[in-house]
């Protein structure tokens, strides 16, 4: 059975399920859960409905999967039908960042090293997905997702519970000046080390959130680098361009 990472912050809210996966050498291709990167679908498929299993979600839940695009574009999720699930072809098209307040979805984002964002007001009950890349988190989709569910839905910032799942951390992630340059506005977000810089990608989506109206104490941090962690997370970068995904899942229950 694959293990699941939860944070306990969501956990304490019984109309709210989330999960992370893992890897695990006893399913195909380590458990990846990617229909994007070549793996043969019916193996990949297999170990989606293993996650479905494990989750013990019944019957009538829909996955909600993007066709992610390192972009700043935010879908609001509006119907109960899953998309990108059984087949990629009718994923969410150019989309990094997905919102919902219907009961029965479940919103996915795929990763190996780029960093997942769960969100979750429990006044509105309103839930968010987000992928954020170095792209992502220059274009600060994290701020920008928690505007939009001010506008949809009327949140409060206040109100939204955040979890950061595992990503790379500033211990692994070295980048160039062509890619540091976009987080010289916040130095605490990065070392410097020659022409090198050492990212902080997490802390820049904390930061982001922190400024969209979010409350400290309701932005929680896995504090797993996936690079450091990769026997139990796929990290493209340590393993050189894996092809494996992870996934970090939100839902309402029915």
């Amino acid at each position: 059975m694959m293990e699941l990472y939860h944070f306990e912050s969501l956990e304490k809210y019984p109309e709210c399920f989330h999960a992370v996966t893992t890897k695990n050498e006893s399913f195909p291709y380590q458990g990846s859960l990617a229909l994007h990167t070549g793996e043969e679908q019916y193996s990949i498929i297999q170990n989606r409905n293993q996650i479905v299993s494990v989750l013990g979600v019944a019957k009538g839940y829909d996955f909600i999967v993007a066709n992610q695009t390192h972009s700043d574009h935010i879908e609001v999720i509006i119907e109960d039908q899953s998309r990108g699930w059984e087949n990629s072809d009718d994923a969410i098209a150019d989309c990094d960042a997905l919102i919902t307040n219907q009961k029965g979805v479940i919103l996915t984002i795929q990763t190996a090293d780029c960093v997942p964002i769960l969100l979750f007001d429990p006044q509105k009950e309103v839930i968010a997905a987000i992928h954020a890349g170095w792209k992502g988190t220059s274009q600060k989709i994290a701020y920008k997702t928690v505007q939009k569910m001010q506008e949809v839905f009327g949140c409060d910032p206040k109100d939204i519970i955040a979890a950061i799942a595992p990503s790379i951390g500033r211990c692994c992630y070295e980048v160039g000046q062509e890619v540091a340059s976009h987080f010289f506005d916040h130095p605490r977000t990065f070392d410097q080390k020659g022409d090198k810089f050492m990212l902080d990608l997490p802390l820049a989506n904390q930061i982001h959130l922190l400024n969209a109206g979010l409350v400290q104490e309701n932005i929680h941090m896995s504090g797993i680098c996936t690079a450091c962690e990769v026997e139990t997370f796929f990290s493209y970068r340590k393993e050189q361009g894996c092809s494996g995904r992870f996934m970090s899942m939100i839902g309402l229950k029915h």
